[in-house]
């Protein structure tokens, strides 16, 4: 036993961006969200039951291999919107880019990883995803899906 606590997910990320608008406008074009919440320098893109924190602030050179992980129902669907919308993609897992102020985004399906949502959750999202073999595979390993 340890008296340390145990991570169990994340709440949210937050993400540095030049200018606040433009950044609603830039992952707007790319993703179908909504906002949770604004401030005058911040806005909260609604997940679910978790969120990303976008904050206006001013700075220079994008940091070359920190990056976040946001999990979509359609991997392809963001492929195309990203093509779409004239944003090139990175090397990486699933489907990699940058925003215009830097960072690095890294998208997976939500069929192939294990990251998993509430039943509750996923039904107030209107979503219905079934995980692919490889998913629910890696899910029964860790004792977290009946056999």
């Amino acid at each position: 036993m340890t008296d340390r606590p145990r991570l169990v997910g994340i709440n949210h990320v937050a993400l540095e961006v030049g200018d606040l608008d433009a950044a609603l406008e830039f992952y707007g074009r790319v993703f179908d969200f909504e906002l949770r919440g604004r401030l005058a320098r911040m806005a909260f893109v609604d997940l679910g039951d978790q969120f990303i924190a976008l904050a206006e602030r001013n700075r220079d050179a994008p940091d070359g291999e920190r990056h976040f992980g946001l999990v979509v129902d359609d991997l392809e669907a963001t492929r195309a919107s990203l093509e779409a919308a004239g944003i090139e993609t990175l090397p990486g897992r699933g489907v990699n880019f940058r925003d215009p102020w830097g960072n690095r985004v890294e998208v997976v399906d939500y069929r192939d990883v294990q990251f998993s949502k509430a039943p509750s959750v996923l039904r107030g999202m209107g979503l219905k995803p079934e995980k692919r073999p490889a998913a629910l595979d890696e899910l029964r390993a860790k004792g977290l899906m009946d056999r």
